[in-house]
């Protein structure tokens, strides 16, 4: 979704991470440093150099030293925000298109420890039997400590048919135990669709690649095709991506001019307003979507959107909670700044950021996995509990006043790979609609009954 910046060209594009970003010129790079009276403590900053360089008990390269700089720099920051040497800059650029070398697997880092967020279904760590929340200690022997997300996805990139071999602990793991997987081409189709029963479609998005608001329009169509009378639009555990593909999505199921997501900035350009053109809307079938604490970013602006706009009911446990734009800024040398520049906000002024969407209708699945023992469920990863996550003093005083509430387990991670009959959650979205439909044909002799 081509936008100007600064006289630069702008792409909306995304990290295989749970985000939404935005693809900017150099040109802000230079503007920002002509703010020299800002940056006196850079003297302090290249005495600890030079010291370094004279001083130190061997001889370090320069563009590690101020590599590490910028990094440690950006650590101070939220979680989103990170440099990206020339190589994850391009392997960047390559998963916009969808197609990519490696795992399958979503990851961001909690409590300092690397952590899975979700598994891509259909993919080489969804099939080793990765889980949501599972912890990395090691990438093939070495340990992820300290080691940044950038750092982390590289590592598990490769050829396809070569082996990694990941260390994981989990909560009900005596020891870490090692799962070699081996690497495949991972190119990720984002729709999947079906009729279920009562004539109610099903509609599977996985994330927000530059071709899923086509891949759904195809989906649409070969359902209504099929009479349908209600849709069930699963947005579990899709962690996000492309911010003009969520745009376009909503705008398959809103009319025209209708305010889809705006954002807000420090700074005045990164305050933007995304409203639908209408053209040909399906609105001819309730809408019911499913959501879990793996449904990030995009997934949360649609979810956000059409539940503001009634359009659709929401059902499910609360949402991840990212709400939050990063600006990618290609940099001289060929590397990239990913800097978080605003937050999201749905049509009706709802922060995204920390909070999540919250469902109309609150249910949660049941644990799937058989057990020798009972397990204590896990804590489902969220936005707000990332170290650094914008506002988090804000959601901590706000913890304290929800801290009766029941919070959702480890088990609705995996909602989307269980059997129909043991997804509670789509259970009750087909039953919803089934009752719609019912209630529906009532309708005429309440109204003309309330017309007297």
């Amino acid at each position: 979704m081509p936008r100007f910046f600064g006289g630069k060209r702008v792409l909306l594009v995304v990290l295989v991470l749970v985000s939404a970003s935005f693809l900017v010129g150099a040109g802000m790079a230079k503007r920002v440093l002509a703010r020299g009276d800002d940056y006196e403590n850079l003297r302090v900053f290249t005495e600890v150099l030079s010291l370094v360089q004279s001083n130190y008990v061997e001889d370090i390269e320069n563009k590690k030293l101020v590599e590490g700089a910028i990094k440690g720099l950006l650590k101070t920051l939220d979680p989103h925000t990170s440099y990206m040497p020339p190589e994850m800059y391009k392997e960047m650029q390559v998963e916009t298109e969808g197609q990519f070398g490696g795992l399958g697997i979503e990851i961001t880092i909690r409590d300092d420890v690397l952590t899975v967020v979700s598994p891509i279904e259909d993919t080489p760590a969804f099939r080793a039997g990765l889980k949501s929340g599972d912890r990395i200690l090691k990438i093939d022997g070495e340990p992820t400590k300290d080691v940044s997300l950038v750092d982390a996805v590289r590592k598990m990139r490769g050829a396809k048919g070569t082996p990694v071999t990941i260390t994981i602990m989990r909560d009900d793991f005596e020891a870490p135990k090692d799962f070699t997987v081996t690497r495949d081409v991972i190119k990720i189709h984002s729709v999947s669709q079906r009729k279920l029963d009562a004539d109610i479609g099903y509609i599977r998005m996985r994330n927000f690649h530059k071709t899923t608001a086509e891949e759904l329009e195809a989906a649409l169509h070969e359902l209504e095709e099929q009479h349908i009378s209600g849709l069930v639009l699963d947005l579990r555990n899709n962690p996000g991506g492309l911010l003009n593909q969520a745009v376009e999505v909503v705008d398959k199921f809103v009319g025209k001019d209708q305010l889809i997501v705006y954002t807000q900035g420090r700074v005045r350009n990164q305050n933007m307003r995304f409203s639908s053109k209408g053209d040909h809307p399906h609105l001819e079938y309730p809408v019911v979507i499913l959501v879990n604490g793996g449904s990030a970013s995009a997934s949360e602006i649609v979810a956000g959107a059409l539940q503001d706009h009634g359009r659709a009911i929401v059902l499910g446990t609360q949402t991840f909670g990212k709400g939050s734009v990063q600006t990618i800024i290609p940099l001289s040398d060929g590397s990239g700044l990913r800097l978080t520049t605003a937050r999201y906000y749905t049509p009706k002024g709802y922060l995204i950021q920390g909070k999540g969407i919250s469902p109309d209708i609150k249910v949660e699945n049941k644990p799937t996995e058989k057990a020798e023992a009972p397990q204590t469920p896990r804590k489902m990863i969220r936005e707000k509990d990332l170290p650094n996550a914008l506002d988090k003093e804000k959601k901590d005083k706000e913890e304290l006043e929800e801290k009766t509430e029941p919070q959702p387990s480890e088990s609705e991670g995996h909602a989307a790979a269980s059997t129909p009959e043991e997804d509670l959650q789509l259970q009750r979205a087909v039953e919803l609609l089934k009752g719609w439909t019912i209630i529906k044909k009532t309708l005429p002799i309440t109204q003309a009954a309330q017309a007297k």
